[in-house]
């Protein structure tokens, strides 16, 4: 089950609305959509969860480069909403660089179709390791102006979307949405 909301922040408070993201495809797409739901420019948060799984945090501040935290990558990397925010810079990759050099691989005929996945101590080898980390990964600061600490945000896990809300002081308005 997922659960997604913009928050924008204006000069009467937060504002919030739940968000449709079937026809967003990329982080562009994304915050393009946080874009248009300030039309003067002020911060708008875009807050994804999925139950018991993971949560993101996308903050766009008028036309800077969307900021982006999410609390399980390995987690996040199995959901199309996921994909979204794990961008290549996010993970620290190359663009275009999804997985090993097909060139670079050892296909050395194993037999019987036995993987050749561990070496001579029955360690995992570099080749199968896998390319997002566990754990989170993006900008952990990215509430840290607004009152929620890099610590805070990193502690969360069941229902981080309505903690960070509250601490904003935007819980009901977020609860009228969700």
């Amino acid at each position: 089950m997922y659960f997604a909301a913009l928050l924008a922040r204006t000069e009467d408070g937060w504002e919030a609305s739940d968000t449709e993201l079937d026809d967003v495809e990329t982080l562009s797409d994304l915050a393009d959509l946080a874009r248009e739901a300030s039309p003067d420019e002020d911060t708008v948060l875009v807050l994804i969860e999925q139950e018991d799984g993971w949560f993101g945090v996308v903050r766009v501040d008028g036309e800077e480069d969307p900021r982006i935290y999410v609390s399980d990558a390995a987690a996040a990397a199995r959901s199309s909403y996921g994909e979204i925010l794990l961008t290549d810079e996010l993970l620290g990759r190359e663009p275009g660089d999804d997985g090993p050099d097909l060139d670079a691989l050892d296909l050395d005929g194993t037999e019987d179709g036995e993987p050749d996945d561990e070496d001579a101590d029955g360690a995992p080898s570099a080749a199968s390791g896998e390319s997002v980390p566990h754990g989170p990964v993006g900008d952990a600061q990215v509430l840290e102006d607004l009152g929620v600490t890099e610590k805070e945000l990193r502690s969360m896990t069941q229902d981080a979307v309505s903690e960070i809300a509250e601490v904003l002081g935007a819980s009901e308005v977020l609860e009228t949405v969700r």
